[in-house]
C-alpha cells in the first residue's frame, strides 16, 4: 500500500461542502462527451464480443444495471457487464460466516462463488465497467469522481455525507489510482473525500494516466 494511503488515513475532514467552480465543471463535461462517444465509436466490437462470451458461460442479460446514489443524493441506475451467475440466491444462503462479515464491513468477499469465469476476468481487467460510458453520456457520471455508491454505503460517511455527494460520481478517481481493493473501506472513503476537497482538471488527467497503468498492472484489482 503505498505511503500516500497511510497518510490519508490521519486526516479529518471539515463538515462544510466545497463548490467547484463554473469553468471546471464545465471543461469537465465537455472532456467527458467527447472522451466517452469516442470511445463508444472505437469499443463497439469489443462490447459486443463481451456479450457475446457473457451470454454463452451464463444465459442472461449481458448487462445490468444497479440502483446507486449520485450527485446530491440522486438516484441513479449504474450499467455494468453482468460478472456474476444469473439469478443467484440471497447471499445468506451462499456465504459463509467469515463472507458474511467481510461484505458488512465492505460490500464484498473475496473468492465471492456468485461471479463467473468470465465475470472474473472482466472485473479484474475492469473490462466490466465500459458500459458507465452511457452513464457519463447521460450525465449520471463523470469519468473522474468518487465510485457511486449504495444509499447504504452513504450512510458511513456520517457528517462528511453531504461533502462526499457534493460531485458527481466516476468511471474512475482518486481511490481506484491509488491503491483500489488493498485498502480498507476507511481508507477508500478518505481517498474519496480527499478528491471532492482537492478535484481540478490537472489532477483529474493524473488520475487517468494512474489508472490506466493500475488496470494494465491488474494491480488491486476487484
Amino acid at each position: 500500500m503505498s505511503s500516500k494511503v497511510l497518510e490519508l488515513s490521519s486526516v479529518r475532514f471539515p463538515q462544510v461542502v466545497t463548490q467547484q467552480k463554473p469553468l471546471y465543471q464545465k471543461v469537465k463535461r465537455s472532456f467527458d462527451l467527447c472522451m466517452s462517444l469516442c470511445a463508444l465509436i472505437v469499443l463497439w466490437p469489443l462490447f459486443l464480443l463481451i456479450a457475446v462470451l457473457v451470454y454463452s458461460e451464463d444465459k442472461g442479460p449481458a448487462i445490468y444495471k444497479h440502483k446507486r446514489i449520485g450527485r446530491d443524493g440522486q438516484e441513479i441506475y449504474l450499467y455494468k457487464f453482468r460478472t456474476m451467475k444469473n439469478n443467484c440466491p440471497p447471499i445468506e444462503e451462499i456465504f459463509t460466516e467469515e463472507q458474511m462479515k467481510q461484505w458488512k464491513e465492505n460490500f464484498k468477499v473475496d473468492n465471492d462463488p456468485r461471479i463467473t469465469k468470465v465475470g472474473n476476468f472482466l472485473r479484474k481487467t475492469s473490462l466490466d465497467e465500459l458500459p458507465q460510458l452511457l452513464n457519463i453520456i447521460r450525465g449520471d457520471m463523470s469519468i473522474v469522481g468518487p465510485r457511486p455508491v449504495t444509499q447504504e454505503e452513504t450512510e458511513k460517511y456520517g457528517v462528511h455525507r453531504a461533502l462526499f455527494l457534493s460531485v458527481m460520481p466516476g468511471l474512475t478517481g482518486y481511490w481506484q489510482a491509488n491503491g483500489r481493493s488493498s485498502t480498507t473501506y476507511e481508507q477508500r472513503m478518505e481517498m474519496e473525500l480527499y478528491y471532492v476537497r482537492n478535484c481540478k482538471f490537472t489532477m483529474d488527467l493524473q488520475i487517468i494516466f494512474q489508472t490506466v497503468a493500475a488496470v494494465l498492472k491488474r494491480e488491486g484489482a476487484i
